[in-house]
């Protein structure tokens, strides 16, 4: 025997001596079972590079005789999470059960008040409840792991956490949620509208039968609410997100971005300002130059801006039993060597209640399409309310031909499309306001942000 083979076979001797990690999971759908087909193709692959094996003893979820495509015969069942999560017969518990209270709260918080590691995938959780999870997980001296709640199969915490941690990081922001992205991409490449693409979306099993969710912007916003935190060493604050969906988006914005060079992206930013972090969910126009607007589909992708590495991207699926599965099983890996860091990167007691910047003082620039009807002045008094608040235009589009115009009655709504230079959220909304009190609006104005390079 050379000495190479002799190494690895006392290497695993020494696997085989180690105490197994014992892990119960909460929640068999299609995450979970998943999670256990993972562990099980890698049954011996995990040892070689934890020091343990990996064994899952307790399982519970809602369904005890649903046929889920796995071999749950070596797990003891616990028709209560809560139950499992106390019980003796596990190391780590792995919570997949979601939702902000109720089982998954109940359960997380006993795994770790009963002195035990846990991994989530619960954004909406953390959201809400990530301080205070965080210090009972640091007050019991174990591990709160949650990679797999922000952007699927993308390393996102671990980068934030440990890979950047030599880096002052002045924003993140990306691409969080897979949904939203697949139908702006279908409605943009195929002139599908809004409600075609949500449809076919649900038909695909990419949004639930309720997507308000998804579409509303909120579950973007959880998961903001938790990348904040890790870039900035901030308390956990999702009620200091301003946050809209994609429903108002319509193909005529698409074409226009096109037209200006722009692809609309439902974005979570946040960023460090003068005055505070400021944190917004929203549609966003992004130059079609930027890795961000080369994501399409149900991709999700992730764009740090830090002093050191500059600007970093990771893209990948941000979603699917497989995906998730192996942000899950990663986190598994981590408490089964022993690793266990500050969850939010700092200890608890350490993370400051940041600023909040109100959205009013964002300044960038916008997008505005407007229905005017078509009489003379219509078009001067708009532009003159803009430059009474100092507003600069780069472009007036009209958009609606001479043809067109000459079908429809006298005075009837036209597009009108208005580019601005960098000013605030407060003075666009003014300046609308008083454009509107003057009647030459026929319509509530879109209204979308540029995120320009």
């Amino acid at each position: 025997m050379n000495r190479a083979a002799a190494r690895q076979r006392g290497h695993m001797g020494a696997i085989r001596m180690t105490t197994s990690l014992r892990v119960g999971i909460a929640g068999l759908g299609t995450v979970g079972a998943s999670v256990i087909r993972l562990l099980e193709r890698q049954a011996e692959a995990l040892p070689a590079r934890t020091g343990r094996r990996i064994v899952v003893t307790g399982v519970s979820a809602r369904d005890r005789s649903r046929d889920r495509g796995v071999d749950l015969g070596g797990a003891k069942w616990f028709d209560d999470p809560v139950e499992l999560a106390r019980s003796s017969d596990i190391d780590l518990f792995v919570e997949l059960v979601g939702g902000d209270e109720g089982p998954a709260r109940l359960a997380v918080e006993a795994a770790l008040s009963s002195g035990k590691s846990v991994v989530t995938a619960n954004k909406a959780l953390l959201a809400k409840h990530g301080l205070s999870l965080a210090r009972l997980a640091e007050q019991k001296k174990v591990a709160l792991a949650f990679e797999a709640s922000v952007a699927g199969g993308i390393p996102i915490v671990k980068t934030l956490r440990e890979g950047l941690a030599g880096n002052q990081i002045s924003r993140v922001y990306g691409i969080l949620n897979g949904t939203c992205n697949y139908i702006l991409s279908r409605m943009e490449q195929e002139g599908l509208s809004f409600e075609e693409c949500l449809k076919d979306a649900q038909r695909l099993g990419y949004a639930e039968a309720d997507p308000t969710f998804d579409i509303g912007g909120f579950d973007t916003a959880h998961k903001l609410a938790i990348l904040t935190s890790l870039a900035f060493g901030t308390a956990v604050d999702s009620e200091a997100i301003h946050v809209e969906g994609i429903t108002s988006i319509r193909l005529e914005d698409l074409r226009s971005a096109d037209e200006l060079g722009y692809r609309i992206k439902l974005l979570g930013v946040a960023q460090r300002t003068p005055d505070g972090i400021e944190q917004r969910v929203h549609p966003t126009m992004v130059p079609k130059s930027s890795a961000i607007a080369q994501v399409m589909g149900v991709t999700n992708a992730v764009t740090i801006d830090a002093d050191a590495v500059k600007e970093l991207t990771l893209v990948g699926p941000g979603a699917g039993g497989d995906a998730t599965a192996s942000a899950v099983v990663a986190d598994i890996a981590d408490v089964a060597r022993g690793i266990r860091s500050a969850p939010f990167g700092l200890p608890s007691d350490a993370l400051e209640v940041a600023p909040r910047k109100a959205m009013q003082r964002h300044e960038g620039g916008y997008y505005i399409r407007l229905s005017v009807h078509d009489r003379p002045g219509a078009a001067a008094a708009i532009a003159m309310r803009m430059a009474e608040r100092q507003i600069s235009l780069e472009s007036i589009m009209q958009k609606a031909s001479a043809k067109q115009r000459a079908g429809l009655p006298s005075g009837a709504p036209v597009p009108v499309v208005l580019i601005t230079y960098a000013t605030t959220e407060a003075t666009i909304r003014e300046a609308l306001d008083a454009a509107m009190g003057d009647g030459h609006i026929a319509a509530k104005p879109q209204v979308i942000r540029i995120e320009r390079e």
